[in-house]
């Protein structure tokens, strides 16, 4: 067996806290960081939940702003930082295919009331001893419960092209991904329709904490995850 290999089919175990990481559109280094639980890893599917109140690491402008109050315009242009802020409301389900260029999250609202499905268009994500990072595609799907669906953040997929965080061939790849996404959702196959609406997290699971290298490059042999 070869180091890809091995990294490959390394699991962790349920329970095990790692690193979900995006890292900067073109860049090397990690800008979005949260710390999540691992609820299943096997050779078909990675499951992880981020908890209510986890601690995560976000972008945001220089001078404080968050970026959904930035016009589009400016938004890709201007100088970055780091903020850290807790994660608000219910907790996050998510869940990934190995190769697949989406991961899909399930959303609730108070009282474990099902709300939906969200389809989150990125580049199959790397696997590392710590965790997973991959790169946000920008464009995105909802999914109700009925199976109706729409897209998401077309203007932010736009803008990005024009601020030459993706070129031309790269969107071309990313809306093959979201037509694939697409027939996935009106197949209602594996995951949608595999239950995970009733999924409950584990009371005794703490909170993950941010580790203070985040942003730390991952360590050993990556393969896809």
């Amino acid at each position: 067996m070869t180091a890809e290999q091995a990294a490959a089919t390394q699991r962790w175990p349920t329970g095990t806290p790692i690193l979900w990481r995006y890292r900067a559109n073109g860049a090397a280094h990690p800008h979005i960081c949260r710390p999540v639980t691992v609820v299943r890893d096997t050779a078909e599917l990675l499951a992880v939940w981020m908890a209510p109140g986890t601690l995560c690491v976000r972008p945001e402008l220089a001078d404080g702003t968050p970026l959904h109050r930035e016009p589009l315009a400016t938004r890709y242009t201007k100088p970055r930082r780091a903020a850290f802020t807790p994660w608000f409301g219910m907790g996050v389900l998510k869940l990934a295919r190995p190769a697949e260029p989406w991961s899909v999250w399930l959303f609730w609202e108070r009282g474990w009331r099902f709300k939906n499905f969200y389809v989150n268009l990125e580049e199959p994500r790397l696997r590392w001893p710590g965790g997973v990072d991959s790169e946000d595609h920008f464009l995105d799907l909802e999914v109700w419960p009925d199976g109706s669906w729409e897209w998401r953040d077309e203007d932010e997929f736009a803008e990005a092209q024009r601020a030459g965080l993706m070129s031309a061939a790269q969107a071309g790849q990313v809306r093959e991904a979201g037509r694939r996404a697409v027939e996935a959702v009106q197949a209602w196959g594996s995951p949608f329709a595999d239950g995970w609406e009733g999924w409950r997290p584990e009371p005794a699971w703490p909170v993950p904490a941010l580790p203070q290298d985040w942003d730390r490059p991952p360590s050993g042999v990556c393969a896809p995850g």
